[in-house]
């Protein structure tokens, strides 16, 4: 039985949710029903969810109800009245300062819900606002938070695979960005793919190579030649933080290397990148320089296709998910 609090048992247990997925990733968002987390900032929002109401993010992303790919989202009401919402992201392992793909979801449900119009609208996430562009009812272009690189050129040892070199780089999340990874990035190849990743991650934290301030860097890139180079510039592979991998382009992987390219000279400012994914879906990418920082815009579509009751038993035993 889940070791809950009886102030955790007393919680709301009645949730409402809406499913959507951009470019193959799936997004679960709880519109009603969960616990008060207070009117700080999303980070605060965060650390009370993480430590009073954990029973909630487990219930809709781990089994029975959710698995390993699922990113969730809870919506908050914002602390600037002016902004659209407030957002906390989190999959099956734990919480996301920021998700890409899943800020694109949050602005499709939104719209779905009828509580946002075509055009600009901010989310406060837990790393910053986070500007989103309805362009059309499914397509929506989001501004990032900053991104950078980190350091260049980082290399470590996996007795499986040898000398793999990385770039680390900020992206609203950590990544290390393997150069050269020698791997097909081909659908029918993606076992190999979370294996080799895995491999890389493991390494990065048993040799302490970290982000910025000792973070853990919970993502790996992988990238190839996209399918068609007349519709991609590049192809990825992203390992995301519970061991799926990501459906989508990852907003934030695509943040993070176009943060690496601009630092190799590579993409300029307003310059386009399209970024496919192992499935094939892609976002659109660029970057602009406000007060000498790199601000990415990452579009791409989205697709509410289910509505969900959560229904808790007290006979379940886990009727709070299981992992």
């Amino acid at each position: 039985m889940n070791n809950l609090t009886q102030k955790q048992l007393a919680s709301p247990l009645e949730l409402k949710l809406i499913d959507s997925h951009t470019g193959g990733e799936p997004t679960r968002t709880i519109i009603s029903g969960a616990p008060d987390l207070g009117m700080g900032q999303m980070s605060e929002r965060l650390l009370v969810l993480q430590t009073e109401h954990d029973h909630i993010r487990r219930a809709i992303m781990n089994e029975p109800r959710g698995s390993d790919v699922i990113v969730g989202a809870l919506l908050q009401e914002p602390v600037n009245p002016d902004n659209a919402a407030g957002v906390i992201f989190f999959n099956n392992v734990g919480y996301l300062g920021m998700c890409g793909h899943g800020t694109i979801g949050v602005a499709v449900t939104l719209y779905h819900l009828g509580k946002i119009g075509l055009g600009e609208h901010v989310l406060e996430t837990p790393v910053g606002e986070v500007t989103i562009n309805m362009l059309t009812p499914s397509c929506v272009q989001i501004e990032n938070v900053a991104s950078y690189r980190y350091a260049q050129d980082i290399s470590i040892d996996i007795p499986e695979f040898g000398k793999v070199t990385g770039d680390i780089a900020w992206g609203g999340n950590w990544f290390y960005l393997v150069k050269s990874p020698q791997q097909s990035i081909e659908l029918d190849n993606v076992e190999h793919l979370i294996h080799f990743s895995w491999q890389v991650r493991q390494a990065l934290e048993a040799n302490g190579i970290t982000g910025k301030n000792g973070a853990l860097i919970d993502h790996v890139e992988l990238f190839g030649a996209p399918a068609n180079s007349t519709e991609a510039d590049s192809k990825n592979f992203v390992l995301c933080p519970g061991k799926a991998y990501d459906r989508s382009p990852c907003g934030t992987g695509t943040s993070a290397k176009m943060a690496c390219l601009y630092a190799d000279g590579k993409l300029q400012p307003n310059q386009i990148w399209l970024q496919q994914s192992i499935i094939g879906s892609i976002f659109q990418g660029q970057i602009s320089l406000v007060n000498e920082q790199l601000i990415p815009q990452i579009t791409g579509e989205a697709f509410v296709n289910q509505e969900i009751s959560v229904i808790f038993n007290s006979e379940d035993p886990f009727q709070y998910g299981f992992s």
